[in-house]
């Protein structure tokens, strides 16, 4: 019984792209949401679904406009992404504009931003995708190479493109974060853009789930004193907080 109706939900989720809980609950009325969100979680842990707020969407649907990698990336410390995604998705005000960056904890902002009117440029095709779903947000693509692995465009022309734009706040997500070699990437054409946005921008927040804490990546593009806010999950730790709050930089 218990494994036809996870096989059932798995085949809806795939044939629907997304189901909310609300809906599973409509097609299966005998089984309670504390079951339904178990049996979401064992999906998710098989690699079948992707949980996101109030549901699941599927990685199928998601790997036809994302990739495999880069699918796979978002199905990793799903629960911490989307906590920092609905932190961010509160700081973001109607007529906003702003840079969002292409990993996977974006993309679950994407999904989180309410559809309110305001200006994104990203360098993530599935960031763009994701925003393309709603109608009053405008979206500002950045040109160049593509990176296939994680969906993103970069340029080393990126501060011409961005030398007559106007964007108050760059929202950012780092790969890797210590206290002594700040926040740090994998690509040294990544890091150039970040440097470029982050200089840009009046505000800079960053986007980092604690299981990024105490990596190092080849390089860096921001240091603590950098932000103005940094927003993470409930694991991050209280005296790394701490510390970081003494230099005056918001911690969510």
């Amino acid at each position: 019984m218990k494994k036809d109706r996870i096989a059932q939900i798995a085949a809806l989720i795939d044939k629907r792209g997304k189901l909310t809980l609300k809906q599973l609950e409509e097609f299966f009325p005998q089984a309670s949401q504390m079951t339904l969100r178990r049996d979401l979680l064992l999906l998710e842990q098989e690699g079948k679904v992707i949980r996101i707020r109030g549901g699941a969407m599927s990685v199928k649907d998601v790997q036809k406009t994302s990739g495999v990698p880069y699918t796979q990336k978002t199905t990793i410390h799903t629960d911490e992404k989307i906590q920092i995604a609905q932190k961010a998705a509160k700081l973001i005000e109607p007529h906003a504009s702003f840079f969002l960056d292409a990993g996977t904890t974006a993309l679950y902002l994407a999904k989180e931003l309410p559809d309110i009117p305001c200006n994104v440029f990203t360098n993530g095709l599935a960031v763009a995708t994701e925003l393309s779903k709603k109608k009053n947000v405008n979206i500002n693509l950045l040109g160049g190479p593509l990176l296939k692995d994680n969906l993103s465009t970069t340029s080393s022309l990126a501060s011409m493109y961005f030398q007559d734009t106007n964007f108050q706040l760059a929202v950012i997500s780092a790969a890797a974060f210590t206290p002594e070699s700040g926040f740090s990437c994998e690509s040294q054409l990544e890091a150039d853009l970040f440097k470029t946005i982050r200089n840009k921008a009046k505000s800079t927040y960053m986007m980092l789930d604690s299981s990024k804490i105490g990596k190092v990546k080849p390089y860096t593009f921001a240091r603590i004193e950098d932000l103005n806010v940094l927003i993470t999950d409930a694991a991050f730790p209280e005296e790394l907080k701490a510390e970081i709050e003494k230099k005056n930089i918001v911690v969510l």
